[in-house]
C-alpha cells in the first residue's frame, strides 16, 4: 500500500507538471498571436490611408496598377460563359474539369484532386467564385436552420489552411449533404498552407447543397488580415497568371458571407462572440457587403464609446435628426457591432470592456450573455475564434461554447481540433481529433517538450526584438547598479514592456538566469541569441526597429509592390519607411536607412528586394 502511495503521489506530481507546461505553452502563443493582431489593428488605419492617398513615386508605374485594378475589377465580372471563352484550359491539365451547375461527383472529384496535391485550374477557381457570390447575395445577414428536417447538424470552427482537418471532419462525420448539415464558423483561411483547397471545398458543397451547409464570416475573412497572415501570398503563388483577378473576386466573396447562424431559435453560432450593444434585429438588417471592417482599432472603439453606450442609436431618426447624421452614426454602429461578433472572447468576470490583448471586439461576461439570452429567448452560444488545448471549451455556465477545429495549430501536438454534433434536443456532443504525422510516434513526454522548446523559442525572439525596451525598464528598478533584480522586479518589467500577461515567475527559469543570492541576472535574457544583419555598419537601433516591425513592414511593402514581383524601388522603400516610422514614432537616421538599401541593392538597378531585406533581420538563436 504504502509503495502504491508513492507511485501514485510521484504520477499526480508528474503530470500535472506536465500540465502545467502544456497550458503556459500554449498561453505563450496566444498571447503572442493576440499581441500580434493588436499591432494589426493599430496598423489597419495606416493601410487605409495607404490605400487611399499613397502615391508611388514613378507615374509610370502608377498608371500601370491602375489599369491592372480596372482590369482585375472587369474579369471579376464576367459571365461563367466569358471565363470559359477567354481563359484556356490546356490539354496538359489533368486536374477536375467543373461543369456547372455542380454535382456531388465534381465535389468527390476536387477532394481526390487535393488529396494528391493537385491544383484546380484557375479557369474554374474563377467560375466557381462567380457563382458563390450569386448565391450568398441571396442569403440574409443571418441564417436560420431548423433540427427537424434533420438528426443532427454539425458546428466546426477555425480551419485556417488546414486541409487535413477538414478532411479528417469529413472521414469521420461523412461528407455534407441533405442528411448530413454542417455550420463552419469561419476563418478558413490565412497561417496554413491550404486555404484555398478549403475555400473551393466548403464553396463547391455550398452551391450544391446551399439548404444544408452553412458559412459564417470569420475575422480572417478579410482582405487586409490575409495580407498580413500568408493567404495573398499562397493564391500568388499558386495562381501566378490570374492571382490578382482571384483575390479581387475573393475580397467582394467574404464581404457576403453571413455573420451568423440561428439552429431552432435557440441556438447562436457566431465567430468571435457578442458585446452589450450586440442587436440581432440591427445586424439583419444593414447591408453587409458595405460595412468596414478593419477600420477602427483599439483607439478607434473609445472613440466610439459614445456608441457604445447608445444602443438605439440607429433610431435617432425617431427624434429627428437628419440623413447624413444618421448615417455616420448607423455606419459607426455598424463597424463596432461587426467588430464585436468577429473579435470578442468570453471571460468568467462580469461585464463588458475593451478586448486590450487582441485590440479589437470586448471581453464579455456572463451577466452579459445572460441579458442577450433573455432578450432574444436563446438556450446556447457557439463560437470558435481561440485555440483550445482540447478543441473546445464550455463557460459561462454550460452558456456558452468555444469550438476550434484546426488541430496542431501553433506546434505539433499543441492541440487536438474537435466539432460539435447538435441533436433535435440541442444537447451538444463533442468529437475531438488529432492530425499528425511526427507526434504519432512520441510519448506525452516528448510531445510536452516539442511544444515547449517551440513556444519558449517564439517568446524569447520576442524578447529580443524588444531588447532596447527591457534593458531600460531593468535599469529603472535596479537602484543600485548591480545587474540583478528580484523576481517580482524582474516579472514586473518583463509585463510592463512586452504585455503579455503571461506567468512571468513561472516561466523564470526558461528565461533567465538566478545568482546564489535568487536574484536574477537581467542581462542573461538576451544571452545566446543575436540578430542576423545582412552588414556590420548597420546601426544596433536601426537593426532592431526592422526586425521588431518585420511583419508590419512586410505588409505594406506587399501592398507597394503592384505587379507583387518582389522589388521595389528605392524611391518607394525610402519613402515608405518614412511613413510607417512617423505612424510608429520610432525615429530613424534617413542617411543609415538610405545605406543600408543602397548595400542591399546589389546588382545596381535600383530596386531591392524586400523579401531578402526583411529576411535579414531576424533573431538567431546561437545554439541552433
Amino acid at each position: 500500500l504504502r509503495a502504491a502511495l508513492l507511485i501514485q503521489r510521484w504520477y499526480r506530481a508528474t503530470m500535472a507538471r506536465i500540465e502545467m507546461r502544456r497550458r503556459y505553452s500554449l498561453n505563450i502563443f496566444q498571447s503572442i498571436e493576440y499581441a500580434d493582431e493588436q499591432a494589426q489593428l493599430q496598423l489597419s488605419n495606416f493601410f487605409t490611408f495607404m490605400m487611399d492617398h499613397f502615391s508611388q513615386p514613378g507615374a509610370g508605374k502608377d498608371k500601370n496598377s491602375k489599369d491592372s485594378r480596372d482590369l482585375e475589377m472587369t474579369e471579376s465580372s464576367f459571365s461563367l460563359a466569358e471565363f470559359e471563352r477567354r481563359i484556356d484550359v490546356p490539354d496538359s491539365y489533368y486536374g477536375p474539369r467543373l461543369k456547372f451547375p455542380l454535382t456531388a461527383a465534381d465535389a468527390n472529384a476536387l477532394l481526390d484532386a487535393f488529396k494528391n496535391e493537385e491544383l484546380l485550374h484557375a479557369r474554374y477557381v474563377l467560375q466557381l467564385l462567380h457563382e458563390t457570390r450569386r448565391v450568398l447575395k441571396e442569403m440574409p445577414n443571418i441564417t436560420y436552420l431548423s433540427t427537424s428536417y434533420s438528426k443532427e447538424i454539425t458546428v466546426c470552427g477555425d480551419l485556417h489552411g488546414k486541409l487535413d482537418d477538414l478532411l479528417m471532419i469529413f472521414y469521420k462525420n461523412g461528407l455534407p449533404s441533405e442528411k448530413n448539415p454542417y455550420v463552419f464558423n469561419g476563418d478558413f483561411v490565412d497561417r496554413g498552407n491550404h486555404s484555398m483547397e478549403i475555400l473551393i471545398i466548403l464553396f463547391a458543397f455550398l452551391l450544391i447543397y446551399p439548404n444544408d451547409l452553412h458559412l459564417n464570416r470569420g475575422n480572417h475573412e478579410d482582405y487586409v488580415m490575409n495580407v498580413r497572415y500568408g493567404f495573398t501570398r499562397e493564391v500568388l503563388r499558386k495562381y501566378r497568371v490570374h492571382g490578382k483577378v482571384i483575390l479581387y473576386l475573393l475580397e467582394d466573396v467574404f464581404s457576403w458571407l453571413p455573420l451568423a447562424t440561428v439552429v431552432d431559435s435557440k441556438v447562436l453560432i457566431l465567430h468571435g462572440g457578442i458585446s452589450d450593444t450586440t442587436d440581432l434585429d440591427f445586424l439583419n438588417l444593414f447591408e453587409r457587403s458595405k460595412r468596414p471592417l478593419l477600420s477602427s482599432s483599439l483607439e478607434d472603439q473609445c472613440r466610439l464609446s459614445g456608441v457604445r453606450s447608445k444602443q438605439s442609436s440607429f433610431r435617432l431618426v425617431e427624434n429627428g435628426v437628419g440623413d447624413s447624421v444618421l448615417k455616420v452614426w448607423t455606419t459607426k454602429l455598424t463597424c463596432l457591432l461587426t467588430l464585436d461578433i468577429l473579435w470578442s472572447d468570453p471571460r468568467n468576470q462580469r461585464g463588458c470592456i475593451p478586448n486590450k490583448l487582441r485590440g479589437g471586439g470586448c471581453y464579455f461576461g456572463p451577466d452579459i450573455t445572460a441579458k442577450l439570452f433573455e432578450r432574444y429567448n436563446l438556450k446556447l452560444l457557439i463560437r470558435s475564434h481561440e485555440c483550445k488545448q482540447d478543441g473546445y471549451e464550455i463557460v459561462h455556465g454550460g452558456k456558452v461554447i468555444t469550438i476550434f477545429s484546426a488541430s496542431n495549430y501553433y506546434e505539433d501536438g499543441s492541440n487536438r481540433g474537435a466539432y460539435i454534433k447538435l441533436n433535435p434536443d440541442l444537447s451538444p456532443r463533442f468529437i475531438q481529433y488529432q492530425v499528425s504525422r511526427n507526434t504519432c510516434r512520441q510519448n506525452l513526454q516528448e510531445r510536452i517538450n516539442t511544444v515547449e522548446e517551440a513556444a519558449i523559442k517564439a517568446l524569447r525572439e520576442k524578447i529580443y526584438a524588444n531588447k532596447t525596451e527591457l534593458m531600460e525598464a531593468f535599469i529603472n528598478k535596479d537602484l543600485t547598479g548591480s545587474g540583478k533584480l528580484s523576481v517580482s522586479d524582474w516579472a514586473e518589467a518583463m509585463e510592463s514592456v512586452l504585455q503579455l500577461e503571461l506567468p512571468w515567475r513561472t516561466l523564470r527559469p526558461q528565461l533567465a538566469r538566478s545568482s546564489a543570492d535568487g536574484r536574477i541576472e537581467y542581462t542573461s535574457c538576451f544571452y545566446d541569441l543575436k540578430i542576423e544583419k545582412p552588414i556590420e555598419e548597420v546601426q544596433p537601433s536601426l537593426v532592431e526597429t526592422v526586425c521588431k516591425y518585420r511583419k508590419d513592414l512586410e505588409m505594406i511593402f506587399n501592398f507597394i509592390d503592384k505587379d507583387q514581383s518582389g522589388l521595389i524601388s528605392l524611391e518607394e522603400f525610402h519613402h515608405t519607411w518614412k511613413l510607417f516610422c512617423a505612424h510608429v514614432g520610432v525615429e530613424t537616421d534617413d542617411e543609415a536607412i538610405d545605406k543600408l538599401a543602397n548595400t542591399i541593392d546589389y546588382n545596381k538597378d535600383g530596386y531591392i528586394d524586400f523579401s531578402e531585406f526583411l529576411g535579414a533581420f531576424h533573431v538567431v538563436h546561437r545554439l541552433d
